[in-house]
């Protein structure tokens, strides 16, 4: 009952918010952040992330319920949501420490803030051991460099879950994964403009130049990279 009722909640939402105004914002490539926003204050954007850490306390089945309604409005408001809580929340939620739960997963649970995944590269896309990003151990600070392609909600994301190389002798067992906020001194973004599908979504580019990463935001222990960015993509 309580399914039946989050998806009629989400198709009257999508009536209303999404389908009067899709065409347009898909001719012109706009992204509606609106949209997001009243998404977050209905719930949506924490749907089965534990009531502890913010979220609405559902299951992952009411994850899929939200974005297969979402999707029948338009795909990029489902990318928008299974990216925020799929690729991103629930792996904090798995991966996170206690202190990371509760400045990172906790506003995006609530919508506060909105997270993003960062993977694939411009030379590196199933093939994650081909990535070039690096992060380099300065003092109590990592310096990361490098870029990332295809990723949505580039423009939009406050939060990034981001991969790079510590150790690139060990190939995939030396990727490791890090928090990086939007607002690191070198970060920089540039969303798509033309794209031939998710016209309405933001998707595009990431830059990293010399980007200092405090340790406490490592995701995981050094060379757990690999094994969080898959397990991102199962729950994504």
């Amino acid at each position: 009952e309580e399914q039946q009722l989050l998806r009629k909640t989400v198709r009257q939402f999508v009536d209303k918010e999404i389908n009067p105004y899709i065409t347009e914002w898909d001719e012109k490539g706009h992204c509606e952040t609106g949209v997001i926003e009243k998404l977050a204050e209905l719930g949506l954007m924490g749907v089965c992330i534990p009531t502890k850490y913010g979220g609405s306390g559902m299951d992952y089945n009411s994850l899929a319920i939200v974005c297969e309604e979402l999707e029948r409005g338009d795909t990029a408001f489902r990318t928008a949501v299974s990216v925020h809580t799929g690729l991103n929340s629930l792996t904090l939620l798995q991966w996170g420490n206690e202190h990371q739960k509760e400045k990172y997963l906790v506003p995006q649970a609530k919508g506060e803030k909105i997270g993003a995944f960062a993977l694939t590269e411009p030379n590196a896309g199933s093939d994650v051991a081909a990535i070039e990003t690096t992060a380099v151990q300065d003092g109590n600070y990592y310096i990361l460099n490098g870029q990332k392609t295809w990723i949505s909600l580039c423009d939009v994301a406050d939060h990034f879950i981001v991969f790079a190389y510590t150790n690139k002798e060990k190939k995939h067992h030396g990727i490791s994964a890090f928090i990086v906020e939007r607002t690191r001194e070198g970060f920089s973004s540039k969303g798509m403009k033309g794209k031939h599908g998710i016209r309405a979504g933001n998707t595009g580019e990431l830059f990293f130049d010399h980007v200092k990463i405090p340790l406490e935001n490592r995701l995981g222990e050094e060379g757990e990279g690999f094994k969080i960015a898959m397990s991102a993509l199962d729950n994504g």
